[in-house]
């Protein structure tokens, strides 16, 4: 596959083996969610960077689409057992926006990704979230999100299992500790890190 100049590769996709332990590959794109979509619309779209930030912001979204914006090359997989290869996505880097929050503050360790689906979250660890490869995406292969795959953005965490890439991403919260999300709280594990299998458990 040929990929454009300029876009961020996951490391990921550099293995020898780029399908995890225990997954499967698929071409298609499976629909998953806790609650199913929300009703939103882009006139009422809201993302919220808060928490332990030096400067909490909140954009529109006709103001986010002004942000500078970053593809990203990766594969995608799903705690469910299904990998879905060469993703290209197209977003803001969640750098940039915590830049456009003043920064992290000192004692934040660890984010909060919150949805518009019913109070849904997840966590991971903030040197995870801001990994090179993390966006708040747009688009997926060329095309705007669909509202079934977490349009009109939603984050994408590529090293992660695919949960922790929150669809409908409404805000995002730095917090000094770490504090299970939906489904962690629900039996999924804290982390989540496919190449280690960290399915379930709080592997605290």
């Amino acid at each position: 596959m040929s990929i454009e100049k300029g876009v961020i590769i996951s490391p990921d996709t550099r293995r020898k083996e780029r399908i995890p332990p225990g997954q499967s590959r698929t071409v298609k794109w499976p629909v998953l969610d806790a609650f199913g979509p929300p009703k939103i619309s882009t006139a009422e779209w809201k993302l919220s960077i808060f928490g332990l930030v030096n400067s909490p912001v909140d954009f529109q979204w006709e103001q986010f689409l002004t942000l500078p914006r970053v593809k990203v090359f990766s594969d995608f997989h799903c705690v469910t057992r299904w990998s879905r290869l060469d993703n290209t996505w197209e977003g803001v880097s969640v750098r940039t926006l915590l830049d456009l929050a003043g920064g992290a503050k000192p004692e934040a360790k660890f984010v909060l990704a919150y949805g518009f689906d019913g109070g849904w979250t997840t966590n991971m660890p903030l040197e995870e979230f801001l990994a090179e490869d993390v966006l708040v995406a747009t688009h997926h292969d060329g095309e705007a999100l669909t509202l079934e795959h977490g349009g009109p953005a939603r984050l994408v965490v590529p090293r992660l299992y695919a949960w922790k890439s929150a669809k409908w991403l409404a805000g995002l919260e730095l917090i000094d500790r770490d504090q299970a999300g939906f489904w962690e709280r629900n039996g999924y594990h804290m982390n989540g890190d496919p190449w280690t299998e960290e399915r379930f458990g709080h592997g605290w």
